[in-house]
């Protein structure tokens, strides 16, 4: 990598953190806005509502990061052709191909960085926001629906998930060899203690051949594959889970044959992320030069929304069609990543 290279991905990456700026401000303060109806509820305030604004950066940012990606490289490359420097370049004999790479390098770091904000810093900040909000409000963080999980021959219905190793209103289903239901238990309090769960005020129907029989327990311990660590999973949205808590709750998930194609593709969603932000770089490279050449910045910025808006909902439509129809997990999460690469190698093949 010669000067001409840094000197690329200098001003693409400069003018990328200007976008990335200016959209985050904007995004951050519609949070701010929509949020402050909610002052007033216990002692979630107006300064409250800030700290939440600005832990959830991370995360917004996050999310805008492709549109951020093509935006900042449209401008960048926009701005080496409004100055003639990328009419030299070319001059001089520097190829669309090297061109595209350097912009492609660019894409690399800031996918890299769209990886840890993704991974660390966007889950973490997210679940601090979220905890701050319901902290002030006085609001438990309670699950508000019903859970089922499967653990070998047990399968439970948590009707009250308190937290990840605290639960209320438990109905514990077990199955015989045979796949038939052999027991039923509905317990009231469920903690986990140790390396083991402590059930207490336990109703327990059994069913034989000749009848049916009802017993009444204190208190029971139970082990198994449901540990804090899985529940916590079910509590956390997938968008704020990391990769490596998506992969855990997808092998458990698999372990007890239960369906984990939602999840996988979060997953893969995930991974291909930082490949989404350079492919969406490398594409404003022939976009700019080609149809893009004699536009202003504001008509670049246009465009650049417009490819953004209909990638997004491309890739929607991708993960939903792919869980509808069970496409292999690769697949559903990567197929508009894939075409828009081609579309832009193809284009920067033609234009040089």
């Amino acid at each position: 990598m010669n000067r001409l290279d840094r000197y690329i991905i200098g001003t693409v990456l400069a003018l990328t953190g200007l976008v990335a700026l200016a959209l985050v401000t904007i995004y951050t303060l519609v949070v701010f806005i929509s949020d402050i109806g909610e002052t007033g509820k216990g002692q979630y305030g107006v300064l409250q509502v800030l700290e939440y604004s600005l832990l959830m950066v991370p995360s917004s940012l996050y999310i805008l990061m492709p549109i951020v990606a093509l935006l900042g490289a449209l401008l960048g490359i926009g701005a080496l052709a409004r100055s003639s420097e990328l009419t030299a370049m070319r001059a001089s004999g520097v190829s669309m191909l090297r061109i595209g790479g350097a912009t492609l390098v660019a894409g690399a770091l800031l996918g890299g960085f769209g990886y840890v904000l993704g991974d660390w810093l966007g889950p973490s900040g997210e679940r601090l926001a979220n905890a701050l909000r319901d902290d002030a409000r006085g609001v438990r963080n309670a699950l508000d629906r019903s859970l089922w999980l499967r653990d070998a021959d047990n399968v439970l219905r948590i009707r009250q998930l308190i937290a990840e190793d605290h639960a209320k209103d438990v109905t514990v289903f077990r199955t015989g060899p045979d796949g038939r239901l052999v027991q039923v238990s509905t317990v009231e309090d469920a903690r986990y203690v140790g390396d083991h769960w402590l059930m207490t005020g336990i109703k327990r129907t059994e069913f034989h051949d000749e009848g049916t029989k009802v017993v009444a327990l204190d208190q029971i311990e139970i082990t198994g594959s449901i540990t804090p660590n899985v529940l916590k999973l079910f509590i956390l949205e997938g968008d704020v889970l990391s990769v490596r808590g998506l992969y855990n709750l997808v092998r458990y998930l698999d372990d007890n044959k239960l369906d984990a194609t939602k999840y996988r593709i979060w997953l893969w969603r995930k991974l291909v992320e930082p490949l989404t932000i350079m492919v969406m770089m490398l594409f404003a490279v022939p976009f700019v030069i080609g149809t893009m050449r004699d536009a202003g910045a504001g008509q670049r910025l246009l465009a650049g929304v417009m490819v953004g808006i209909v990638f997004y909902v491309l890739n929607k439509v991708s993960v939903s069609v792919g869980d509808l129809y069970q496409w292999p997990a690769p697949l559903a999460a990567g197929l508009p990543t894939a075409t828009l690469a081609i579309i832009a190698v193809w284009r920067l093949r033609a234009s040089r």
